[in-house]
């Protein structure tokens, strides 16, 4: 059924504009953008005269909504969202990433695949709640028994039974640190062989939803692969076409153990290892100045998670105009403790003026902060995780979030300032619901319809 949706104010890139009218096919993807009767503003997703491409089309008027694109989450570990209200009491002082990460290894240990796709699509649903419509989901947890990969496909069920758009990246994890074996919970992610590992991506491959669900490859970090491993990954993923995704420089012991193991930086490592081709880098949060450069010039892509590095105190990195105005960065939810959306990308800009001290961090070309942080909370995600998505024009994934008019949080706010209002002012109550591939879903608590 084609559909065609017209809500009262659409982004198009540029601004908020009343009039656009959204085609949607059978097939799940924007056929046209575009005004009725009159040209749109211009901008690179309007197709003037879209809505009449569709005569015959079934009209879905939306009143009071303004349709975002779709909210793009790069990067998930969903099973930690199990940890919620555990970990924030300290009776030994001050606590750390390490010490979280003993809480986090003991929710592993209890893993099984019913209570694996249970936190999972919990996790999921809440997402679309908070307007996210994909999830990279870094997906490492892959045993219930030693060998089995018994938990794998239960990401791709939780998924499914969320109606959440999937990439999953596959986990490579074959080492506790550089030259040391798994121990402990850490034995649930072995991928110990390139040629087991690659099996079980076909396997997987398989079994994906073509509607909804694809793949991408994540050798954990250089705590979890060796350097030869990293460059077989990369190379042969670029030649299946898949993104590749790495945990860099999260926390300071991380660069201390690289620098004693191969007297380099982890991006250093890394970059070397793969010959300064692309990747994308999660955290970064101590990478230093000219990794960064290097990294940047060899187009790879900073996936920040404000929430998850402010509630394990990784630390604020240090970020350049340049990831904004070269559309460099992406949002994650990681560790899955707090899931809303808005928030991460407030913190992503108010993280950097508290380190500088100043306002306006991360600007784009116009002086304006939130269409930066809403690219990367949808394009700038969707190209890291290669998924056609994140932009409201023709031949992308129909997938929008319904921003509600009538809330509160946006009273009184223009469509001149409504972006920057939903951005720093609203959160999740504000989002009436999403469309993944042009199907519908209210967020909880709202009428279905």
């Amino acid at each position: 059924m084609t559909q065609m949706l017209e809500p009262d104010l659409v982004w198009t890139g540029a601004a908020f504009e009343p009039g656009i009218r959204i085609v949607i096919g059978g097939d799940g993807r924007i056929e046209a953008v575009g005004a009725s009767g009159r040209s749109a503003s211009g901008s690179a997703a309007s197709d003037p005269g879209a809505a009449d491409l569709s005569p015959g089309a079934t009209v879905i008027r939306l009143p009071g909504v303004a349709l975002l694109p779709g909210f793009v989450d790069c990067h998930s570990h969903a099973f930690q969202r199990g940890l919620r209200g555990q970990g924030e009491a300290f009776p030994a002082g001050a606590g750390s990433f390490w010490t979280w990460r003993e809480a986090m290894y003991a929710l592993v240990d209890s893993l099984d695949r019913a209570s694996l796709r249970r936190i999972s699509a919990r996790a999921f649903g809440e997402m679309r709640d908070a307007g996210i419509t994909t999830v990279g989901e870094f997906h490492y947890v892959h045993h219930e028994r030693e060998g089995d990969f018994a938990l794998d496909e239960a990401i791709l069920e939780a998924a499914a039974d969320a109606g959440i758009r999937l990439v999953l990246l596959y986990g490579f994890y074959a080492t506790g640190a550089p030259g040391r074996p798994l121990a402990g919970g850490q034995r649930r992610f072995a991928t110990p062989k390139l040629n087991e590992f690659w099996r079980q991506v076909d396997r997987l491959g398989a079994r994906l939803d073509p509607a909804s669900q694809t793949m991408g490859v994540a050798p954990h970090s250089i705590r979890a692969a060796g350097l030869d491993e990293i460059r077989e990954i990369h190379r042969e993923a670029a030649r299946r076409g898949l993104p590749v995704h790495l945990h860099v420089e999260e926390q300071r012991r991380e660069i201390e153990e690289s620098l004693a193991a191969y007297g380099r930086t982890p991006m250093a490592v890394i970059l070397d290892a793969v010959e300064d081709a692309p990747f994308t880098a999660v955290h970064c949060t101590h990478t230093a100045a000219a990794d960064m450069d290097r990294f940047l010039a060899a187009g790879g892509t900073v996936c920040l998670c404000p929430l998850t590095e402010g509630n394990l105190g990784d630390g604020i990195p240090q970020l350049a105009q340049t990831h904004a105005t070269g559309g460099r960065l992406a949002i994650g939810t990681d560790s899955n403790n707090r899931l809303a959306m808005l928030e991460e990308m407030r913190w992503l800009e108010y993280g950097q003026r508290l380190r500088g001290e100043l306002r306006g961090a991360l600007p784009d070309a116009r002086g304006e902060v939130g269409p930066t942080l809403l690219a990367a909370a949808t394009a700038g995600g969707a190209d890291a995780l290669g998924v056609p998505a994140g932009r409201i024009a023709a031949g992308q994934w129909a997938d929008f979030v319904a921003i509600d008019l009538g809330s509160p949080a946006l009273a009184e706010a223009p469509a001149g300032r409504l972006l920057a209002a939903v951005v720093f002012g609203a959160g999740n109550e504000a989002i009436a619901g999403t469309y993944v591939g042009g199907r519908w879903r209210a967020s909880a608590g709202r009428p279905k319809t």
